[in-house]
């Protein structure tokens, strides 16, 4: 099966994504992480960007595993970090910004927290907004770490899955690779 055309413009930036894909891995990393960083998350819309990476992967012939590892552990760092400064500050974190310009946001999470516990913590990875509340409001409530630990890695994982994936599968399929 022929591939479709890719416009210049395209072509242009997957030919530097090759030339330089040394970077990507860092990158993703830094996208995850910030993703799933309290406070950042509500600022940088780094999913809909990995979504994109997802697919130059694919258009672009890259090495998915040593992204996908990228961004699984950018994700799982940053909701560590936000269980830590929930652990840390409890309540208070809710009158900091910008956390307090979205005054339903942590009552959100703690609610879907207590109401599902370690599988919130796995669910709410895939829920944007409550992808960097769920942690704050698990450490809040003074979660125990392993517990933590286990739903945040394995939510990572099965995220950065769901995250890139689907656009490398699919733009190996439009442009013949596959």
């Amino acid at each position: 099966m022929e591939g479709v055309p890719l416009p210049a413009f395209a072509q242009v930036v997957l030919d530097f994504i090759r030339a330089h894909q040394g970077w990507a891995a860092p990158i993703v990393f830094a996208l995850a992480f910030a993703e799933s960083l309290a406070f950042v998350a509500l600022l940088v819309p780094a999913t809909v960007i990995l979504w994109g990476v997802g697919a130059l992967i694919g258009a672009a012939g890259l090495d998915f595993w040593p992204i996908w590892f990228a961004a699984a552990v950018g994700a799982a760092l940053g909701d560590w970090a936000s269980y830590w400064l929930g652990l840390h500050y409890h309540d208070q974190i809710a009158r900091m910004w910008p956390i307090r310009n979205y005054p339903d946001l942590l009552p959100r999470g703690r609610r879907f927290f207590e109401k599902w516990g370690a599988l919130g913590v796995f669910g709410g990875r895939f829920i944007g907004p409550l992808r960097a509340a769920v942690p704050l409001a698990a450490g809040a409530c003074e979660m125990p770490r392993t517990p933590f630990q286990v739903a945040n890695w394995t939510s990572a994982f099965a995220w950065a899955t769901t995250t890139l994936a689907p656009g490398m599968v699919g733009a190996e399929w439009l442009t013949g690779r596959m």
